[in-house]
């Protein structure tokens, strides 16, 4: 199963309006959800690795970014990413292609 993995920050006023639907759309895809605000060292460290593979030097992120990865927490792979704030429905599309999946309904 792949990982939806946000990457966002406390003070991200984008962020918090995606983190309404952001999750419950990735599962509605069959999709794992991890949240990772920037403020949280812990957290940040740990998938740290994954971020800094797309964005070596975090140019070109939009905020919030949502990385799909296969095995987060190994040798992961990146399969796509979605970034940027999206109505509801744009935001199930995209995720769903970044996934490989086709969106329920589509």
């Amino acid at each position: 199963m792949a990982t939806v993995i946000k990457f966002s920050s406390e003070d991200c006023g984008t962020c918090h309006r995606m983190a309404h639907y952001d999750a419950k759309v990735a599962a509605e895809l069959g999709l794992e959800f991890v949240s990772v605000m920037l403020q949280d060292t812990n957290t940040y460290r740990k998938y740290r690795p994954v971020l800094l593979s797309q964005y070596p030097s975090k140019d070109g992120m939009g905020w919030p970014t949502y990385l799909v990865v296969s095995d987060p927490e190994g040798s992961f792979e990146v399969h796509g990413k979605v970034k940027g704030g999206l109505p509801k429905g744009e935001f199930r599309e995209r995720l769903a292609a970044a996934a490989g999946l086709s969106a329920p309904g589509a």
